[in-house]
């Protein structure tokens, strides 16, 4: 029997989890090394994992399958494929770094000797929902799917609502902690009510798919569908789509389903907030490659047409709200939202560049993001503020913090050489080629992008230095090292994209090969 690799790559984090949760109270320092050193060997076996899998090879590799709950044909199936693979390694690379850059949000406040902030159940909770993003890329069977699709929601409650943002407005305009609680716990209801809403959603459409099915195999009825042995009536299959597709898009998220995201990524710490669009965000659009596609193809193409014109507010909506932002962090997160448009309409132009440029984009947004929200979080420690009119001149001061500053946004409005832009070129070609005026109109959002960001690092960091920032100390090695690999792999994959392209095309010719789609041809021939 082979070594379970894939379960040994969940078990870890949710072992260390919980061995960091037992930690005794007066040990904070023990049990941040102890996480950090249990999300270091989770990126090892990452590794192990991406070394492993052959992109030539067969579409699921690694499986693992046992019996669960037979009566109900349930098993623990794990599989992954290149998408899968690349996806588990950016949750394992974040995950170290989000510690790292969190090492001091969860100590106990010194202007506020009563409140205490568990050290200990901060990381513990950041490990598990590491070990259940990572067992959803794993899962090939749905009704597991579900299970850690819904589990996750509840380590997030906890860390939008217990451990928000200490420069939180409420705080800053003299509301004091019980106002700043207030918002968190706003933030945190409204990020479980609309995510559970989902998910319910979901449910029916889980328990709907056994009923025609008769088990929950994702490559048992995907093959069904594909050799004509399980056949659906056409509104049971848009019925389901729709079903799954709903949750994913709150997930996402997707407009009209987007409103969570700013609330959750504002109040919370500037890790907490990466680990939500980074890692956690990425299980919705994931799972619409994955389900959506392979279990829905006919549906899926009905609902392309509605999906590409979602996508297209998203994009532009998120675009121009960022432009309009007072708040660093709200920025971000409107422009997190309208990134995720690109990577919907890429996954839904059906298309094998547009595919790829999706899942690429899925990873690089992640890299970006994390390495912009960030430094945006270690400048706002520092001036206890988050809104961008109490910045001026900081890179007179502080010229590291403004240089990553800087490059993270760079990297947010895909300048080439930077990892996203290859990812955000892909989406927009592979879009072109199949919806030519979805994809003109798309590249409004690049023009809003490179607005937002250059006016962001125009209004913080360059200018007359502010009073209150002449003080600001530059970046910390502990934040150095924080930063470093973030830039260090936005310049490698913006140079050199293969490796990653490798693990993740003939994962996407499957996904082509589920809806029948072939990409289009030119219809212009070459000169002879």
């Amino acid at each position: 029997m082979s070594f379970p690799l894939l379960t040994a790559t969940a078990v870890l984090p949710a072992l260390g989890a919980i061995a960091t949760a037992a930690v005794p109270a007066g040990r904070r320092t023990a049990a941040k090394w102890l996480a950090l050193l249990v999300s270091l060997g989770t990126l090892v076996l990452a590794a192990v994992i991406a070394v492993r899998f052959r992109p030539g090879g067969d579409r699921y590799q690694l499986t693992e399958s046992h019996a669960w709950i037979a009566d109900f044909g349930v098993r623990y199936e794990l599989g992954v494929d290149g998408i899968a693979v690349a996806l588990i390694a950016l949750t394992a690379v974040l995950i170290p770094v989000i510690i790292l850059a969190g090492w001091h949000d969860a100590d106990p406040l010194e202007t506020d000797s009563q409140r205490w902030r568990p050290t200990q159940g901060f990381f513990a909770l950041i490990l598990s929902v590491e070990a259940m993003v990572i067992l959803s890329f794993e899962a090939t069977d749905v009704f597991l799917f579900y299970i850690l699709f819904e589990a996750m929601l509840i380590p997030m409650y906890f860390l939008i609502g217990g451990f928000g943002d200490r420069a939180a407005p409420a705080r800053q305009a003299g509301g004091g902690e019980e106002n700043a609680a207030a918002q968190r716990s706003y933030a945190a209801v409204k990020f479980l009510l609309y995510n559970l809403a989902g998910g319910l959603i979901m449910l029916a459409a889980v328990i709907g798919l056994y009923v025609v099915a008769g088990n929950f195999s994702l490559t048992e009825i995907a093959e069904a569908r594909a050799n004509g042995t399980l056949e659906m009536a056409t509104d049971t299959e848009r019925l389901l789509f729709l079903g799954f597709f709903f949750a994913f898009a709150v997930k996402a998220p997707l407009w009209p389903l987007h409103t969570w995201l700013p609330n959750a990524m504002g109040e919370s710490t500037a890790p907490v907030a990466v680990l939500i669009t980074a890692v956690v965000d990425k299980v919705g659009t994931f799972a619409m490659l994955r389900f959506c596609l392979g279990l829905f193809p006919e549906a899926s193409e009905w609902a392309t047409p509605v999906i590409l014109a979602l996508a297209l507010i998203s994009i532009v909506y998120g675009a121009l709200l960022a432009v309009g932002q007072r708040d660093i962090k709200r920025l971000i997160a409107y422009a997190s939202i309208s990134h995720f448009g690109f990577i919907v309409m890429g996954i839904f132009a059906m298309t094998t560049q547009g595919q790829a440029g999706a899942t690429l984009y899925m990873v690089n947004h992640g890299i970006s993001t994390a390495a912009l929200m960030l430094v945006a979080g270690f400048l706002i420690s520092r001036r206890g503020s988050r809104l961008i009119a109490d910045y001026g001149g900081v890179q007179k001061v502080a010229p590291i913090l403004a240089g990553t500053f800087l490059i993270g946004g760079l990297a947010t409005l895909s300048l080439p050489g930077l990892a996203p832009f290859v990812s955000e070129f892909l989406v927009l070609v592979g879009t072109f080629a199949r919806y030519p005026v979805v994809g003109v109109i798309a590249t409004l959002g690049i023009v809003l992008a490179a607005l937002y960001t250059l006016v962001l690092y125009q209004r913080t960091m360059t200018g007359p230095v502010k009073e209150e920032v002449r003080t600001l100390p530059d970046l910390r090695l502990r934040e150095l090292v924080v930063v470093t690999p973030l830039i260090a792999l936005l310049i490698f994959l913006g140079v050199y994209p293969k490796p990653l392209t490798d693990i993740v095309n003939p994962a996407v010719e499957h996904t082509m090969s589920d809806v029948q789609k072939k990409d289009p041809q030119p219809e212009v021939e070459a000169a002879k």
